[in-house]
C-alpha cells in the first residue's frame, strides 16, 4: 500500500543561513517541518550545507582557504556539529531525523540510486525526517554535485518531489542586482529558467560560507523545473516562510507551475 504524504518536497538550506541563524533558527525551522507533515500532508527530505562552515568557526581554522584534505577534515568536524543542532530541533517537535551524506557517485551509480531511494523511501514511511548533506570528507573534485544546490535538485528529481524550496538569505530573484540597484524589482514568478537569465548573474559564490550562489540556485530550479517540479527560492530566516510557500503566500520567486 502507497502511504505517500499528499505532497513531497526538498527543502535545501545553506551554509550561511545555518551559521548566522544557528539553534533558533533551525529549531524555527523544524517547528514549520512539523506543521507541514501535521496540516499540509508534506514529507520533507531536508538537504543541509554548513559542516566546513561551522566547523571553521567552532576551530578558529582562519580566513585562509583551505585545502582539500583541509576540506574533508572540517567536514568530518562539522557533520556531527550541524546533526546534533537538527537532531535537538527535531525532537523538540516530537520527530526524529536521519543522516544521509551523499557524493554525485551516489546517484550517477543506477545501483546506488536505487539504494539511496530505497532508503529515503522508507525513512520517509518511518516519518523519519532524512538530512542530506554532501559527503565533503570523502568527495573530490571528481565525485562532487559541486553545491548543495544541485544536490537538492537532483534529489528531488530522483524522488520524485512535488515541490522544491531553496532558502537562501536574499527575498528570491530579482530583475537586477540588489546591492547594486536597491529599487530592483522582486521576480514573484518566472514560468522557466532562461539562458539569459543564467547570463545575467554572476557565477562567483554567495558568501564566505558557502560555495553556492544565484547561478547555482537558478541553475537547480532550471534542472529541476525541466522534471515539472515546482521550485521556490524564498529568504530562509523570515517567520513562517515554509508555512507560506505551503500556503501560496510567500515574497520569493516561484519557478515552473504557478501558485
Amino acid at each position: 500500500m502507497n502511504h505517500r504524504a499528499k505532497s513531497r518536497w526538498v527543502i535545501k538550506a545553506g551554509s550561511n543561513l545555518i551559521c548566522s541563524g544557528g539553534p533558533i533558527l533551525l529549531r524555527a525551522w523544524m517547528q514549520q517541518l512539523a506543521e507541514l507533515k501535521r496540516s499540509h500532508g508534506v514529507e520533507v527530505i531536508w538537504v543541509t550545507s554548513g559542516a566546513i562552515a561551522s566547523a571553521k568557526e567552532r576551530t578558529r581554522f582562519g580566513g585562509k582557504a583551505p585545502s582539500l584534505p583541509e576540506k574533508q577534515a572540517l567536514s568530518a568536524i562539522g557533520q556531527p556539529l550541524i546533526m546534533d543542532l537538527y537532531n535537538l530541533s527535531l525532537h523538540a517537535v516530537g520527530l526524529q531525523g536521519a543522516q544521509v551524506l551523499l557524493t554525485s557517485d551516489d546517484i550517477n551509480n543506477p545501483k546506488r540510486l536505487k539504494n539511496l531511494k530505497n532508503t529515503l523511501t522508507k525513512l520517509l514511511e518511518w516519518k523519519v525526517t532524512p538530512v542530506l548533506n554532501e559527503n565533503d570528507t570523502v568527495a573530490t573534485d571528481e565525485i562532487k554535485f559541486g553545491d548543495n544546490d544541485s544536490l537538492s535538485a537532483r534529489v528531488a528529481i530522483a524522488m520524485k518531489a512535488d515541490r522544491l524550496v531553496i532558502l537562501t538569505d536574499v527575498l528570491g530573484l530579482y530583475e537586477e542586482n540588489p546591492m547594486k540597484n536597491p529599487k530592483a524589482r522582486l521576480i514573484s514568478h518566472a514560468p522557466k529558467i532562461t539562458d539569459r537569465m543564467l547570463a545575467q548573474v554572476e557565477q562567483v559564490a554567495g558568501s564566505s560560507k558557502g560555495t553556492g550562489g544565484m547561478f547555482s540556485k537558478l541553475s537547480a530550479a532550471r534542472l529541476a523545473s525541466k522534471k515539472g517540479i515546482e521550485t521556490w527560492l524564498v529568504k530562509g530566516d523570515l517567520p513562517s516562510i515554509l508555512l507560506d510557500v505551503a500556503r501560496g503566500r510567500a515574497n520569493g520567486t516561484c519557478i515552473g507551475r504557478k501558485v
